[in-house]
C-alpha cells in the first residue's frame, strides 16, 4: 500500500480520537488492526489462543496460518521471527486468527480431527516442508516415527535432518508433529516441550478409537 494511503488512515484515526476520553481511545485503537488490514497494510496478524497447553500465540497472514507459538516461547521472539522473514508490517490483530481460534478449540474440546485452514508455509523450505508436508497427512490418533517421515518426504536416510524440521515446526498442533516419534517409541524432542507432546497424543487416544501404532483413528 502506499504511504499515501497510510497517511489518509492515520489522518483518519486521529481524527476519531476525542481528547480526554480514555475508554473511546482504546476502543478506537483497539480497531486500528481491522482498518490496517483493510486498506492493505497489515502483512501478519497475530492474536492469543487460551487451550490447555496454555497461552498459544497464533499469526496469520493473507496465504494462511503463519505461525503457532507455544507460552513457553517469548512473544518478542516470535513477533521478531515474523518481522524479519514475513514482513516488518506485523500488528496484534485477533479478528485475523479468528477461524483458528475456532478450530484449535474444537480441537482441544475433541469435536474436530482434521484442520480445515489455509497454511501460509513460507518459514520452512525445501526438504524441512516435505518433512511437514508428510507430517501433516498423519491420521489423527495415530503415530509415525522419524524415519517413516523423512522416507515419506523422500529421504529414508535424512531422519536426523526430519528431526530438525519437526523440532523446528513453525506450525505445531496444525501440522501435528507430536504424531512423530522415536523408533524405539520415545517422544523425541518437541517445540512446546515433551510434556505437551505428550498431552497432545494422550488428548487424541481418548478421542480417538484407534490406536498409536500407526493404525488411522479419529477420522470419518
Amino acid at each position: 500500500m502506499s504511504a499515501l494511503n497510510h497517511n489518509r488512515v492515520v489522518r483518519e484515526l486521529r481524527a476519531e480520537l476525542p481528547p480526554g476520553n480514555p475508554e473511546r481511545v482504546r476502543s478506537l485503537l483497539a480497531g486500528v488492526a481491522d482498518r490496517a488490514a483493510d486498506h492493505g497494510l497489515l502483512d501478519v496478524g497475530y492474536g492469543p489462543v487460551d487451550s490447555p497447553l496454555g497461552r498459544l500465540l497464533v499469526a496469520a497472514t493473507p496465504v494462511g496460518v503463519v505461525r503457532v507459538g507455544f507460552e513457553s516461547e517469548p512473544e518478542e521472539q516470535i513477533l521478531g521471527e515474523l518481522a524479519a522473514r514475513v514482513s516488518p508490517r506485523v500488528l496484534k490483530a485477533p479478528r485475523l486468527v479468528d477461524a483458528a481460534r475456532r478450530q484449535l478449540n474444537d480441537y482441544f474440546e475433541g469435536a474436530l480431527v482434521e484442520f480445515q485452514l489455509p497454511l501460509d508455509w513460507r518459514l520452512t523450505a525445501g526438504f524441512r516442508r516435505q518433512v511437514l508436508r508428510a507430517t501433516s497427512r498423519i491420521p489423527y490418533g495415530s503415530t509415525r516415527t522419524y524415519r517413516e517421515v523423512a522416507t515419506t518426504a523422500g529421504s529414508r536416510k535424512a531422519v536426523r535432518a526430519a528431526g530438525t524440521a519437526l523440532a523446528t515446526n513453525p506450525l505445531p498442533i496444525i501440522v501435528p508433529c507430536h504424531r512423530v516419534l522415536r523408533t524405539d517409541g520415545g517422544l523425541g524432542g518437541y517445540r512446546g516441550g515433551t510434556a505437551a507432546k505428550r498431552a497432545l497424543l494422550d488428548h487424541e487416544q481418548t478421542q480417538a478409537p484407534g490406536g498409536s501404532d500407526g493404525s488411522p483413528g479419529g477420522r470419518p
